[in-house]
């Protein structure tokens, strides 16, 4: 995987000193099925069961650059599936900081929570419940990464954004949305076609 987390950085993929670290620290092959271990550092979505989808290294590097977290944030995980993200996210933010993982299939919920358990995270919480609504007991968020393709973006989770906060989501039209929430109110947003993931599950 190392050689291909080099690949990423000199690409150009991966830029940010933390986020490498943390690609380097959270491996892949922990958070997918032994039978898929061959597979673990191919650059591509792999199934993790429920039609769902652990994403390719690349698509996650270009979404937590776009998302940059920090120490000490609390940030809102959205369609946390094997828990990858959920671990690279705890990894970055640190014992000063949060990660609320939120995934709708219950199955893929105890199977991510199970994986994370593998690096023992203190600051991260399980949630098995509807993404579209957020986490409003937990909110407001500094950062917030949906990591299932939404029809629409969801009033919630941008109503839950800190000033200042980032969303990334993906959307159905193909694209990675990034939408700020200016510190002088509204938001700011921006679209990076050429990303296809499954759909954000809805009750």
């Amino acid at each position: 995987m190392n050689d291909f987390i080099d690949s990423l950085v000199a690409q150009g993929y991966l830029r940010t000193p933390e986020i490498i670290s943390s690609f380097r620290r959270i491996h892949r092959r922990d958070f997918i099925s032994s039978a898929l271990f061959g597979e673990a550092d191919i650059d591509t979505p792999l199934p993790i069961g429920h039609g769902q989808t652990i994403s390719q290294p690349l698509t996650v590097a270009f979404m937590l650059e776009l998302l940059q977290p920090r120490a000490g944030q609390k940030i809102l995980d959205v369609g946390s599936g094997s828990g990858w993200t959920t671990a690279l996210l705890a990894d970055i933010v640190g014992p000063g900081g949060k990660v609320y993982a939120m995934e709708r299939i219950s199955e893929l919920k105890e199977f991510g929570q199970a994986n994370v358990k593998k690096y023992s995270f203190p600051t991260v919480e399980f949630f098995c419940r509807d993404g579209h609504d957020g986490l409003p007991s937990a909110a407001p968020f500094d950062r917030i990464l949906v990591s299932a393709a939404a029809y629409e973006i969801p009033p919630a989770l941008t109503e839950q954004l800190k000033l200042g906060g980032r969303l990334v989501i993906p959307t159905e039209e193909h694209d990675i949305r990034l939408i700020v929430r200016k510190k002088s109110g509204g938001y700011q947003e921006h679209a990076y076609p050429g990303f296809i993931f499954v759909p954000l599950v809805e009750d």
